[in-house]
């Protein structure tokens, strides 16, 4: 559930209306935000290749899976509580997100290799072109980070994360909640709103480093903003990921 955390807590408004005491004079810039968001997007890259080809030599990768998405939710969950510390957690966030994406490609990779090859390059190629969809709608205000759309995506933000809380929970009941994972209308309806909501996480991204840029926020809030791009571009993947199979599963 740590691919959830954008609504975005870990970039939410308050964390950029503090009084902020610098001890250091330096402040946060987008140069400096964009430099360590692709820091952090390398080691997602390194730790979820590792885990790939672990995949393929034939180990068994359940555990670096549960690894990744466990200590991913909690290293997430001390950051949002902790931006101060956003320069030595969100590296090793990214590391275990890594390991958590690795895992869950290779997965869909194996299952599709046969009647959708190359699926979870697509999925790569269609999120990297959906953020700099969103990147250029937000740059040049044809999208605008208003009240009114915050309020409506982080609600939709959250009922999706309460949603799949509660899918979760079922399951321990043997109850399944089937469109969440099958290629049915409904399910790849479901996967399209999920997709459209993850995708609009991501003005609200934008808008927040530039609010931090603007008010003067410190240098380590740098860290902090890119970890909160590294979260969404996550569960905007995985979103994808899902939807692609969905759509192949028809097939």
């Amino acid at each position: 559930m740590a691919i959830l955390n954008s609504g975005n807590p870990a970039l939410n408004d308050k964390t950029f209306q503090r009084d902020y005491t610098l001890t250091d004079g330096e402040v946060m810039t987008e140069r400096g935000t964009l430099h360590k968001f692709f820091l952090l997007c390398i080691l997602v890259i390194a730790s979820a290749s590792y885990t790939w080809s672990a995949a393929v030599e034939g180990k068994d990768i359940t555990p670096w899976i549960w690894v990744g998405m466990l200590g991913g939710l909690v290293v997430a969950i001390i950051t949002a509580f902790k931006p101060m510390w956003a320069s030595f957690l969100a590296p090793i966030y990214a590391l275990l997100q890594g390991l958590f994406v690795g895992g869950i490609s290779v997965t869909y990779n194996h299952i599709f290799d046969k009647i959708a090859p190359g699926i979870v390059m697509q999925a790569v190629a269609l999120t990297f072109g959906t953020v700099l969809a969103m990147f250029l709608l937000y740059r040049f205000r044809i999208i605008k980070a208003t009240e009114r759309f915050k309020s409506v995506v982080m609600t939709a933000t959250a009922g999706i994360a309460i949603f799949y809380l509660i899918s979760i929970v079922l399951r321990f009941f043997n109850i399944n909640i089937g469109f969440i994972h099958e290629g049915s209308t409904m399910g790849i309806i479901f996967s399209l709103v999920v997709v459209g909501v993850a995708a609009l996480n991501l003005i609200m991204d934008f808008d927040r480093i530039e609010t931090g840029v603007a008010m003067g926020a410190p240098k380590y809030m740098e860290w902090y903003g890119a970890f909160g791009l590294v979260v969404t571009i996550v569960w905007l993947y995985l979103e994808i990921l899902r939807l692609l199979s969905k759509l192949n599963s028809r097939n």
